[in-house]
């Protein structure tokens, strides 16, 4: 392994490292969630185990709206973490969305940490590069590539320019990026989404990024983990370390970005993401106007646990998400992903 890729292995192995083991939460006002309630259904008029909360995305059937949010690859102990979670996917019908393949691109004998399509045939995967990267030598044959390498079904575009700020090895060159993006929405032949990775997409980004061709926006908003927090613990220069606390509540929260998405993009395909914990969390998402909710770092803890019964643990935290979000759907009469999104019964939780 050269340097530039030793490099690499070794920043995704600090990314797992803090992010299992310190303070990385963003310490805002949160996702924005708890500003909601749903008022209680005393009489449903439904039967629970009717309750239906599959939806097809990607072309393919999921058993809930639930996606596992893009969170590593490229070294072996990251290919472990990404089994799991393609064989917890698999089994509890989740799309999967992998970690940044840009390790992959550059060092095809680390792409295995990304081939996950024999562990989860039949759910969407997602690969999954830096938008940045297009600035900095990429295009559309290194977007196919990832795609190809994770026989995925569609690509994300990831925006993290506060990440690269305070980087040590950040790319931070961001001009030109939306018609670079929309080049590669145009001549690439799966589905491309732009996600965020905590700081939150408004609606006119939005708007401009699905003019330009994306065909869906993860929000990924503040009230999760706040990546200029990771790389905290990364800088090696006192000067970024210090500036890092002054963002440790930057950012637009989940629940507002996907709220103010669908307000003015009735239309648009969406994702919520950013700091979700529970199956209520994901209702709210849903009621607000998302598509899929989507969780990370709270699976991330399960993944990682080298244990031999750390795959049942994951699963087992999967299975109660989707339990939380049928319960939070028969508590207002939804017995369908369609009635839940149109619900009236999602209100300020105060004035």
């Amino acid at each position: 392994m050269d340097a530039e890729h030793a490099v690499t292995a070794k920043r995704k192995g600090e990314h797992i490292r803090i992010c299992l083991q310190e303070q990385v939460h963003n310490t805002g006002a949160g996702t924005g969630f708890d500003g909601y309630r749903f008022r209680h259904q005393a009489l449903p008029e439904i039967d629970f185990r009717g309750i239906d909360p599959s939806v097809s995305f990607l072309g393919r059937r999921l058993s809930a709206p639930l996606l596992i949010s893009s969170m590593t690859g490229g070294t072996a102990e990251t290919a472990l973490i990404n089994e799991r979670l393609a064989a917890a996917a698999e089994a509890r019908g989740w799309a999967l969305g992998l970690g940044s393949m840009r390790a992959a691109i550059e060092n095809e004998a680390l792409a295995a940490s990304f081939r996950m399509r024999k562990l989860a045939p039949s759910v969407p995967i997602i690969a999954n590069l830096g938008a940045v990267q297009l600035n900095y030598g990429y295009g559309v044959e290194q977007c196919r590539r990832a795609v190809e390498l994770a026989e995925a079904d569609a690509l994300v575009l990831h925006l993290n320019s506060l990440q690269e700020v305070f980087q040590p090895e950040g790319n931070t060159d961001f001009r030109g990026l939306l018609h670079r993006i929309g080049e590669v929405c145009r001549w690439l032949d799966v589905p491309v989404g732009i996600k965020e990775v905590g700081w939150g997409i408004d609606a006119e980004t939005a708007a401009a990024l699905l003019e330009a061709g994306a065909s869906f926006i993860d929000v990924a908003g503040a009230g999760g983990t706040s990546w200029s927090q990771v790389e905290k613990y990364r800088a090696r220069d006192e000067l970024r370390a210090h500036a890092a606390g002054a963002f440790s509540d930057w950012g637009t929260p989940t629940a507002d970005c996907v709220r103010d998405i669908r307000a003015a993009l009735p239309d648009a395909a969406v994702i919520a993401s950013g700091g979700l914990a529970t199956g209520v969390d994901a209702a709210k998402a849903i009621a607000l106007g998302a598509d899929l909710a989507a969780f990370g770092r709270s699976l991330l803890a399960g993944a990682a646990d080298p244990e031999a019964g750390s795959a049942d643990a994951l699963a087992g935290q999967m299975a109660r998400i989707e339990f939380e979000l049928r319960a939070a759907m028969f508590g207002i009469g939804a017995d369908s992903i369609r009635r839940l999104r149109e619900t009236d019964r999602l209100v300020r939780a105060y004035p």
